[in-house]
């Protein structure tokens, strides 16, 4: 049976991911890590500092470890703060993910990345699977560096890596991590509370983005596919769907007609400038018959929904 390590646990697409696992896998066959615990988590938790390679080596042979997720990264918008800080801890995690991996037998590992991993030289429509990697963001270069070593861990070693290049994930579950496409999150939270919302993009900013429940089902599908199936040993692209701030305030003023957007861009404008606009994916549909579920309708009535049982639980109830 597997076993199977979560680093990052408490982060944005972790605390999601890990409830999955455990209904998937059992309680006690999935251990979820991070350097602080999750609230209100139920099941297996260890802290770990994933820069410190001999700890996680000992929570892979204490545990029996076959698979593991690794998820703790620090984002876009929170890593130009800090370039070297973020390029320390991206990489050093991811190094020491794949060698942990490759020295303790694991069997499967996911490492993700991003559509940070595109520059201005890649196409800003359908942007392919291929195409040339030039990042703005130290995160975007930590990522491109990291399906490098994940490639070269897989031809030298033949270390059953797999990875996705998540556009902006949105979901109610969790507060904004410090990414560019965090505003896609913030904006429903303000709108359910009743508050108009101020934009750091422009409203014409046009972003692929994916609804938590499809980034979770594409992680999962890509993790049980059969690996003869898996041809990208990089990262996948990813696409679920693609809106501007415009077109989310839209949406939400179906639901709250007096709700309103206003638009004061900040340095993230640069950053998303910088990104596609829309994703190729069809190599994720044609290796592991990968598609969405969410359209832009369907997914703001899932969090609006889910935010107001969270904000106004006695007016849900009611």
């Amino acid at each position: 049976m597997d076993t199977i390590l979560v680093i990052g646990a408490s982060g944005q697409i972790g605390t999601v991911l890990v409830q999955h696992l455990q209904n998937q896998y059992g309680l006690n066959r999935v251990i979820a890590s991070d350097l602080r615990m999750p609230q209100a988590f139920s099941g297996i938790f260890e802290s770990l500092d994933a820069t410190k390679a001999d700890e996680l080596a000992a929570l892979v042979r204490r545990y029996r470890v076959t698979q593991i997720y690794h998820l703790a990264a620090i984002l876009s918008a929170n890593g130009e703060a800090n370039p070297i800080r973020t390029w320390e801890i991206n990489m050093q995690t991811a190094l020491n993910v794949l060698e942990v991996a490759r020295t303790q037998n694991v069997s499967k590992v996911f490492i993700p990345s991003s559509i940070a991993v595109f520059g201005p030289s890649a196409p800003a429509f359908d942007t392919p699977q291929q195409t040339q990697l030039d990042p703005t963001t130290v995160y975007g270069i930590s990522k491109v560096a990291a399906e490098n070593w994940m490639h070269y861990y897989h031809v030298k070693y033949g270390l059953d890596v797999r990875s996705l290049r998540y556009p902006g994930v949105i979901s109610y579950q969790s507060q904004p991590g410090g990414g560019t496409t965090d505003y896609a999150v913030a904006i429903y939270h303000q709108a359910v509370q009743g508050q108009d919302f101020t934009c750091f993009l422009s409203e014409n900013t046009r972003l692929p983005m994916i609804y938590m429940d499809d980034a979770i089902r594409a992680t999962l599908e890509l993790m049980e596919a059969e690996s003869s199936r898996i041809r990208v040993r990089t990262a996948y692209n990813l696409a679920g769907l693609s809106f501007t701030p415009a077109e989310i305030t839209a949406a939400i003023q179906k639901f709250f007609p007096n709700f309103r957007t206003q638009y004061a861009p900040d340095f993230r404008q640069q950053i998303a400038d910088s990104w596609p606009k829309t994703i190729d994916d069809q190599a994720a549909r044609n290796d592991w018959e990968w598609a969405p579920a969410f359209d832009l309708s369907r997914m703001t009535e899932e969090m609006i929904h889910h935010l107001s049982e969270y904000y106004q639980p006695s007016l849900t109830q009611a």
